[in-house]
């Protein structure tokens, strides 16, 4: 079958991708090999994010007091959790199928690998194009240690059949995953211990967040070790596991019954036949260049299998940076400018450029700070807990980075990611008018911070 474009992978970058070529009135070939919305929909952003909400519901009717509600008693029953998180992601996932169908995207179900450069083969049947999009996306990597093969290691897609909450849940890596299930066990009763091999923990964030929602984190009952060496797992007579680490050259061990392996993903880059392509890889993803193009001029590789930055979002926007290099359209979309959020409880977010990244730059900088507790609608919420640091540019004013922690971070970055595309200045942002009483105060009393 010939076709316009042919695109691998039917997750967000996939299938946005897909739609908007059919838009633009391209016959398209769609290869799903999993299910429609990749790891995003079905193993990821979403069913997360349903459970985050679920775990501010709890939390919220045990801090009822605060609010001037007395013995509240409720029952916690986590397949109620189970059932709305997957009716939330079927939901979503049949609007997808109804898109694709509506706008003619021809979807074929199975595993793509190529044929030749312009052929792949799915199944039986062999699909060319002139043009092709890689978008397989990512797969939970591990530890090269003993024991972290062993069945009763959970990733990030495995944690999500558990029927029942943990008792005692050990995590192996503090970044934007297993950050977000300790929050989120944490607060449906589980005892959360989180062990990181770097000082801090969500260590792309600016240090400042990192360190506060440590603090946050611990006051909430999660135990939080940094710095540690994961050497082993394995399990005890009791069926117990026990993780073994070093921290400062001395043997410690965690006891839990569940454990989850969150120390990131690795590009899906395995059986595609790539060879026959000739298109460059290696187990670190597909390289391209700013047009998402890979060594072979009219094949693009996009989302988490190029491995640029591993966001949901950043793969749509490759796609269609991908095609309209495709098209021949120039456009203005900002790839080095990406709003990104972690929705433990609290939130934190961020955008542009860390003080550290400054600095490595050699960027002569102004940093304004504001605190939640100063803010009315935040105390007027209970949510005094947060901080909001901006950073300028010494020399020309503008805003180069966000990060921010505390309720709605992830709005408020998203804002400040917009000042940041824009090139605003400090200047022109204190003549934006902000409304009170809001949140987005806290924004401006950091620009107002930073003078």
């Amino acid at each position: 079958m010939k076709t316009d474009l042919i695109i691998i992978g039917a997750g967000p970058g996939g299938y946005e991708t897909a739609l908007l070529a059919a838009e633009r009135g391209k016959k398209v070939v769609l290869v799903n090999g999993g299910r429609l919305g990749g790891t995003c929909l079905n193993a990821g952003c979403i069913p997360t994010k349903c459970m985050v909400k679920d775990a501010a519901v709890v939390s919220t009717l045990r801090d009822g007091a605060a609010y001037g509600i007395g013995e509240v008693k409720f029952d916690f029953d986590f397949n109620r959790v189970i059932e709305r998180r997957d009716k939330v992601v079927d939901q979503l996932r049949e609007g997808i199928d109804g898109l694709l169908r509506k706008a003619g995207v021809t979807v074929v179900e199975g595993r793509a690998r190529f044929v030749d450069a312009s052929t792949v083969r799915v199944g039986e049947e062999d699909y060319s194009a002139d043009d092709i999009i890689i978008a397989t996306g990512s797969e939970s990597k591990a530890l090269p240690i003993p024991g972290a093969d062993a069945e009763w290691v959970l990733d990030s897609t495995a944690i999500l059949k558990l029927e029942y909450v943990p008792a005692r849940l050990t995590v192996v890596g503090g970044g934007v995953i297993g950050l977000e299930f300790a929050s989120v066990f944490n607060a449906f009763g589980s005892e959360v211990t989180v062990v990181e091999y770097m000082k801090n923990i969500a260590p792309t964030f600016d240090s400042d967040i990192s360190k506060r929602l440590k603090q946050a984190l611990s006051k909430r009952g999660v135990k939080i070790i940094t710095g540690a060496a994961v050497k082993k797992i394995e399990q005890n007579s009791d069926y117990e596991i026990v993780t073994t680490y070093d921290l400062k050259g001395k043997e410690e061990t965690v006891v839990s019954s569940d454990l989850l392996m969150a120390v990131g993903r690795r590009p899906n880059v395995d059986g595609l036949d790539l060879e026959k392509a000739g298109v460059e890889y290696s187990p670190k993803g597909i390289p391209v260049d700013d047009n998402m193009r890979t060594n072979v001029g009219h094949i693009y590789a996009i989302g988490d299998v190029n491995a640029r930055m591993m966001l949901a979002h950043v793969a749509s926007y490759q796609g269609r940076r991908a095609l309209n290099a495709i098209d021949g359209r120039a456009d203005e979309i900002r790839l080095d400018v990406v709003p990104a959020a972690l929705f433990t409880s609290p939130e934190c977010a961020m955008a542009g450029l860390t003080e550290e990244q400054c600095k490595e730059r050699g960027m002569a900088v102004r940093v304004g700070k504001s605190f939640y507790r100063a803010n009315g609608k935040a105390l007027a919420e209970g949510e005094s807990d947060g901080l909001c640091k901006l950073i300028f540019n010494a020399e020309t004013d503008e805003i180069v980075g966000a990060h921010i922690m505390g309720a709605e971070a992830s709005l408020l970055a998203q804002q400040c990611c917009d000042f940041i595309t824009c090139g605003m200045t400090a200047a022109r942002i204190r003549d934006i008018i902000f409304g009170h009483p809001t949140l987005s105060e806290i924004v401006l009393a950091a620009v107002d911070a930073a003078r």
